[in-house]
């Protein structure tokens, strides 16, 4: 593996140097030294050792937008696997955004790397930037452990985090897959999944939780055998009928549509708009444009 400049003592670099046991470079972030080379898309793959299993395509949108507009900031890191194939250790999302976003190439940092650099490399890095879902963080402590026979105490070192946090989080593993795959889909939080460890019935439990809309407290209380009330649905509000027509004419001379949401105190004007350019249209008239 290349040595390079001792990184800055901070986050990451301190951590994965300590991990890796020799000082390196800290993340896809830091290439002081390092050159920057462009190849073609087409040469590079997928990470073998990518850790997310989930990608937001929301989220791949947005990147696609900032991609098309200042193209990759940010070098991927990779690794040569064959003549002229790459594998990317860091910047998948990268390297999908700009594949829709329809560019040619990419900027890359081609790092020396074995197997076990790489799968390590490529598990802190997600890791260190907190985007993962729960799962997706507690598999990637499970892996640096089983894998690379790191402990508790170290991975919290390397990730800046607390021991506690990484001992929480690899408890997931535990949950009925059932209840699993409500808390990777969103219906569940990492607090409610923690909560329903305790349960006797966790998979029943969590459908209580998320039929009833229930919160992170109320779900350890019925872990422990207790009860909860169900939240009294507010009263429907009729809205008045004054304040129906202003809508509609405050709708019909700006041509989008408002809402207007009255409170003890004053109240909420609100304009709905479609698309930028809609945006752009109320802004103009706002300013006097």
């Amino acid at each position: 593996m290349n040595t390079v400049e001792e990184p800055r003592k901070r986050g990451l670099g301190r951590g994965l140097s300590a991990l890796l046991g020799e000082p390196v470079v800290s993340a896809a972030k830091d290439f002081a030294g390092e050159a920057v080379r462009h190849l073609p898309i087409e040469k590079l793959q997928a990470g073998r050792y990518q850790p997310r299993r989930h990608f937001s395509q929301d989220a791949i949108d947005d990147l696609t937008q900032s991609v098309k507009e200042k193209g990759i900031l940010q070098p991927l890191l990779v690794r040569a696997i064959a003549e002229d194939s790459y594998e990317i250790i860091a910047g998948e999302r990268r390297w999908r955004a700009a594949q829709a976003a329809m560019l040619h190439e990419v900027p890359v940092i081609v790092r020396t790397l074995d197997d076990r650099e790489a799968l390590e490399l490529a598990l802190i890095e997600n890791l260190q930037r907190e985007d993962l879902s729960p799962l997706e963080e507690a598999e990637g402590f499970r892996r640096l452990m089983d894998e690379f026979s790191h402990t508790q105490e170290e991975l919290a070192k390397a990730l800046g985090k607390s021991r506690s946090h990484v001992a929480n989080m690899m408890r997931l593993l535990g949950l009925p897959q059932p209840v699993r795959q409500m808390l990777e889909q969103g219906e569940l939080t990492a607090g409610h999944a923690r909560a329903l460890l305790t349960s006797e019935d966790p998979v029943g439990l969590a459908q209580k939780v998320v039929s009833q809309g229930l919160n992170v407290r109320q779900t350890e209380k019925l872990a422990q055998g207790g009860e909860v009330k169900s939240a009294a649905k507010p009263p429907k509000v009729e809205k008045d009928t004054d304040v129906i027509a202003l809508e509609r004419s405050l709708s019909n001379l700006i041509g989008l549509h408002v809402t207007i949401t009255s409170a003890t105190k004053g109240g909420v004007l609100s304009v709905h708009y479609n698309n930028l350019d809609q945006l752009d249209g109320v802004i103009a008239r706002l300013s006097g444009r």
